[in-house]
């Protein structure tokens, strides 16, 4: 039998490298559009704001000219240049502690009640130890604020693991429970000293209990712009400091350690973070244990820096929900956090002088909606660009270079293809390979298995020893070695693979008896 000659198989050429410069952008330069993205699109917001705003006025029937008449005469204004620094700093505060949450893929709607609350007991205990130090004074009514911020704000974190209590309906009950508190410790709880009082506030604040303020700073700069000086009983607040050391330590907690990579896998994923060994139910109670915290901290501001330096029911308010506000603006991002404060505050002052010409103050209610309203739109119309721009950025970072996992592949496609011939019936069959390899040994195993077997008068299948009459003659080792002068193959290691007879049939699968050479004692009982 003439072998079929063989084909050899062409090594696969190895790709040229790919250029990096000409892939897509690096994840790194992706990243800074990000970062891009997050500050710009407050400013973009804004812009949208303003042009609603002047439709609005336009339907009203007020011209456009008294409305930046009003803005530019309330922020000429010294005074409220310092009141949109203090409104800025706290609604920064209270975005951190939102986006705390946020980034556990948690709701804590909680934060107006968790800094009242807070702002409550750590001008009761404030007032109750006047005798401390300055700094250590104001560092006891710190970690009075933090501590029962994070109580309030554990509480919605422990009935969300135990019983499955979602974070939004218990810290809005909470908010609730928080406002009758108040009402219940000033007045019958013992907070004040004049709880029958048409106002009953807790005791003020001894002056070393009260924050540093900025004035030697903030009032030149205001006198430098041109800008009518503040009178003297406006106190820019030090603890904006605070504020912006509590930005810092966030991003670092978020994107350095290891906390703030179980934190957000927790978010993102908990079954993936649970795989890895992360407790996402313990991960859940410390997210809304440092958000609460940080909550507490939000009225500080106005109680250690403000003027009446005590706790009331009047006691400024709203400054949770605007947190709500500024880290969706901010994507909460520290720093697009900062810029959403300083515009949302921007938007609560400069409409302070509306009623002078009979514009409804509820205008920047409106502006901050509409703010709100489009900065959502365009980071979910931005966002999925940006996501693929981070996966093309990756995808072009990560091929192989210079003939690595790829032509292997394509080189253990080329083989199986390789060896194929096709028989004169149409049919696929094994080419043989070089030198008698493993394929020729898999057909020979194929022909012993054969060979081996005969047919019992019942029909069944039955092995039988090999014999004198088999072309194993009786030898085990025969099992192991190439097919001797009795067996058609003759020895060939390619008869395993040869191609198929005319009508389709390989030899290999006749019965023994139809082999020449393979002894015909068994044939009557093969038939």
């Amino acid at each position: 039998m003439s072998e079929t000659p063989t084909t050899p198989t062409q090594p696969p050429s190895s790709a040229p490298p790919v250029s990096d410069e000409i892939t897509a952008p690096s994840v790194k330069s992706t990243r800074w559009r990000s970062l891009l993205l997050t500050l710009v699109a407050p400013i973009a917001a804004f812009i949208v704001a303003l042009v609603v705003v002047i439709i609005v006025v336009l339907a009203s029937g007020r011209g456009i000219d008294e409305v930046f008449a009003s803005i530019d005469k309330t922020m000429g204004l010294g005074r409220n240049w310092i009141d949109l620094i203090n409104k800025a700093g706290m609604y920064y505060i209270s975005a951190l502690a939102v986006a705390i949450g946020f980034k556990m893929n948690l709701f804590n709607i909680g934060v107006e009640g968790q800094y009242r609350l807070a702002a409550l007991f750590a001008a009761y205990v404030g007032a109750s130890v006047g005798n401390l130090p300055g700094p250590l004074h104001i560092l006891v009514m710190i970690v009075t604020a933090m501590i029962v911020g994070a109580i309030w704000a554990g509480i919605a974190g422990v009935l969300k693991v135990t019983r499955g209590v979602s974070e939004v309906i218990s810290t809005i009950m909470l908010n609730a429970i928080a406002a009758a508190m108040i009402g219940f410790l000033l007045r019958d709880g013992g907070f004040s000293p004049d709880p029958a009082g048409r106002k009953p506030a807790t005791q003020p604040l001894a002056e070393s209990g009260w924050f540093p303020n900025l004035n030697g700073v903030v009032d030149p700069i205001l006198d430098a712009i041109g800008l009518t000086p503040p009178p003297k009983s406006s106190n820019t607040y030090g603890f904006i400091l605070i504020a912006i050391v509590l930005g810092i330590v966030y991003a670092f907690i978020l994107k350095r350690t290891r906390f703030g990579f179980d934190l957000r896998a927790s978010g993102q994923n908990a079954e993936a973070a649970r795989a890895s060994g992360v407790n996402a139910k313990r991960m859940t109670v410390y997210a809304m244990l440092i958000s609460g915290a940080l909550a507490g901290l939000a009225g500080l501001p106005e109680l250690l820096g403000g003027r009446q330096h005590s706790f009331d029911e009047t006691f400024v308010a709203g400054v949770g929900w605007a947190g709500i506000s500024v880290a969706l603006l901010g994507r909460n991002n520290p720093v697009g956090m900062f810029f959403a404060s300083v515009i949302w505050a921007f938007l609560d002052i400069s409409t302070r002088g509306f009623q002078t010409i009979g514009i409804s103050n509820k205008l920047a209610a409106i502006m901050q909606a509409v703010v709100l309203l489009a900065v959502v739109v365009a980071y979910t119309v931005v966002s999925r660009r940006t996501k693929a721009a981070e996966a093309k950025a990756v995808a072009a970072n990560t091929r192989p270079h210079g003939g690595g996992a790829a032509p292997a592949s394509g080189e253990s496609e080329e083989r199986p293809a390789a060896s194929r011939r096709r028989s004169p019936s149409g049919s696929l069959a094994r080419r043989p390979s070089e030198g008698g390899g493993a394929a020729s040994a898999s057909g020979e195993s194929e022909e012993r298995r054969a060979a081996s077997r005969r047919r019992s008068p019942s029909g069944s299948l039955a092995r039988r020893p090999l014999g004198e009459d088999d072309p194993a003659g009786g030898d085990p080792a025969a099992a192991r070695r190439p097919l001797g002068e009795n067996d058609p193959a003759a020895g060939d290691p390619a008869a395993g693979r040869r191609p198929l007879d005319g009508d389709g049939a390989g030899d290999r699968d006749d019965g023994p008896g139809d082999r020449p050479g393979a002894g015909s004692t068994n044939d009557d009982e093969v038939k």
